[in-house]
């Protein structure tokens, strides 16, 4: 079949499916793209044509910022629990390196998206071209080499005939659970143009089956052998458990064992928040409960996650002498850490193969009135009645009431993660989307424009403050463009609330951390910045309702809720209002000298803290 390269690539994608549990699901939904000269007449040309024609089913939607198409991208395959992803096209030069946070953000959070950036001539009949990096080492390099190391899969095509060989090795990568995230398949602009004979073959519909590793058998059974002899098990749940869909295997391994259930940024919500085992997240930001379990459990059990600083408290959360780690997970490097015993497995048949293993062994760790008591902290927390401007726990607490059970709160960045994860109640394995990994300010609108297109029956809500609304809103353009409904909850506290308070507790005074007009003293410390987010979201095409008060908040969201557009909610919120504690720790150093004594404060209570580190070995 004699085609383009573009219009190869587009016909390829549309014939590509996954398959889990015997159910199918298309694995490329669609394309996102922003065309410039690199990739207007390559893809672009193929995916009017397939929409013109009909010969091929991939719908093309548009976006207003490269980086923010990605976000979409890895909201939509996180939703989809990675089983079905989105590619992304952009131009030569700034339009493709715009990619290069959204590539390292799926990769570090292991999201499947497919990104094709436009590229040189593979001919360089007309070198340089327009916005070409000349790099005197050699002619074969451009700025797309910038996607490598962030990159699970990367591939430059240089000839028609290597694109069959790239295409197969793309989908190998997105479709296997333990190797997947950012895939790259740079397209010179010249050769997205020329014409090969392809062989039909590659055109004909693909399954890719999507694997459940099975455990090895005598690793099962050293594990057991551990978690057997435990007095003070916990069971820390990551997102693997819910990519997997395990949530009723881990539900019948918390109530059979007794084993308490904390969770990870990725992993809240594979267990209810009333569930009788669960004790909510554990870490940094994790809750009180949680982090007492951990300081003084004697074997703890991951069940997919990564471990990453936030869930180990920057490796001070687990202080038991002998503390000993078992890790399902099915990728090897991730089941390794922490010194573990592994188990290589799907999180689902990992659980299995290890309840199966512990003979009926249960145990009983008394955490039931803790929790009881915690939950009582959260209901204040919510109801703080603080003024004059709200709490940022209120508004979370708000959001959290308006949510149905099916409902989605998006969020990324700044201090609401970790206030999300202290006290947000989760009830779906889906309702909670807090892009943790990478923790990326501009992520909320994007990726939860992606979550939407992955489930349009759910209600999404993006919770966003004015430090991460301002470096990327302009995907409010393009909901309201395709008529998709979000509610975007826009919380102005006039700067950086989490870093102005991670600042002033490292000794360092908030400093560039308000937006305000630049004091006499050199300092941002004059007025407030007659800044107004809401007329901005305004003018992008959204319907706006302004609140003072929670009260107007609550009423705000139902309204929103019921709307049929996108819907954007600003309340403004006091910076340094009060949250629990989490009774943990988090390494960000401090100098050690310096001329201020808040920082020589900062540093005292910085070496205390550090004395608790330790590896796990």
């Amino acid at each position: 079949m004699r085609l383009t390269v573009g219009q190869a690539v587009v016909r390829f994608l549309a014939n590509q499916w996954t398959e889990r549990d015997g159910v199918e699901h298309r694995a490329i939904a669609g394309c996102l793209g922003i065309f410039g000269h690199g990739n207007v007449a390559g893809l672009g040309q193929a995916l009017l044509q397939a929409q013109r024609t009909g010969e091929a089913d991939l719908p093309y939607r548009l976006a207003r910022n490269e980086q923010a198409m990605v976000h979409t991208a890895a909201g939509f395959a996180r939703m989809t629990n990675r089983l079905s992803a989105y590619a992304c096209t952009a131009s030569i030069g700034p339009g493709s390196t715009n990619m290069l946070t959204g590539a390292a953000l799926a990769t570090v959070n292991r999201l499947p998206v497919l990104l094709f950036p436009s590229d040189v001539f593979a001919t360089r009949a007309a070198s340089p071209v327009l916005q070409e990096l000349e790099d005197p080492r050699g002619y074969d390099v451009s700025v797309n080499d910038a996607f490598r190391p962030l990159s699970r899969f990367f591939d430059r095509v240089w000839r028609p005939e290597q694109l069959l060989q790239a295409l197969l090795g793309a989908m190998r990568v997105l479709t296997d659970p333990a190797e997947t995230g950012a895939v790259t398949v740079c397209l010179p602009q010249d050769l997205q143009a020329e014409a090969y004979e392809f062989p039909d073959a590659l055109f004909t519909k693909r399954v890719w089956h999507v694997a459940r590793p099975v455990a090895e058998p005598s690793f099962v059974a050293r594990a057991a052998a551990v978690l057997r002899t435990a007095e003070r098990p916990l069971l820390i749940a990551g997102g693997g458990a819910i990519y997997s869909e395990a949530s009723a295997e881990l539900d019948r391994f918390a109530r059979e064992t007794g084993i308490p259930v904390a969770d990870t940024q990725a992993g809240k919500g594979a267990l209810s928040w009333d569930h009788p085992n669960s004790v909510g997240g554990v870490g940094s930001t994790g809750t009180p409960v949680a982090n007492r379990l951990a300081r003084e459990a004697d074997v703890v059990v991951g069940v997919g996650t990564r471990y990453s600083d936030f869930t180990t408290a920057s490796r001070t959360a687990f202080q038991h002498p002998d503390v000993k780690f078992i890790n399902i997970n099915v990728a090897a490097f991730d089941a390794a850490k922490e010194s573990a015993f592994p188990i290589v497995a799907d999180a689902r048949d990992g659980l299995n193969e290890l309840l199966g293993a512990l003979d009926g062994r249960h145990f009983d760790t008394g955490y039931r009135a803790d929790v009881v008591t915690w939950q009582a902290e959260v209901d204040h927390a919510y109801h703080l009645g603080h003024g004059p401007l709200p709490a940022q726990s209120e508004v979370i607490g708000a959001v959290n009431e308006a949510c149905g059970e099916r409902d989605v709160v998006v969020q990324a960045a700044g201090s609401m993660p970790g206030d999300l994860q202290l006290l947000w109640r989760s009830r779906d394995p889906k309702q909670y989307h807090v892009e943790y990994g990478f923790s990326c300010m501009g992520f909320e609108i994007a990726g939860a424009l992606g979550i939407k297109l992955a489930d349009p029956s759910r209600e999404v809500f993006a919770l966003v403050g004015d430090g991460s609304y301002l470096m990327m809103a302009q995907e409010i353009v393009t909901a309201v463009a395709e008529g998709i409904k979000l509610v975007v909850v826009l919380v102005q506290n006039h700067g950086f609330a989490s870093i102005g308070a991670l600042s002033e507790s490292l000794g360092s005074q908030r400093f560039g951390t308000s937006y305000r007009y630049r004091g006499s003293n050199g300092d941002y410390n004059g007025g407030y910045l007659p800044v107004d987010l809401a007329a901005n979201a305004e003018s992008l095409g959204a319907h706006v309702i302004r609140c003072r008060t929670i009260a107007e908040l609550a009423d705000g969201l139902k309204r929103a809720r019921e709307a049929d557009r996108l819907t954007v909610v600003h309340i403004e919120t006091d910076p340094l209002s009060p949250v629990p504690s989490s009774d943990s720790w988090w390494d960000v150093p401090v100098p050690e000298v310096a001329e201020l004594e808040s920082t020589r404060t900062a540093r005292i209570a910085y070496e205390a803290a550090k004395s608790s580190q330790r590896l796990y070995l």
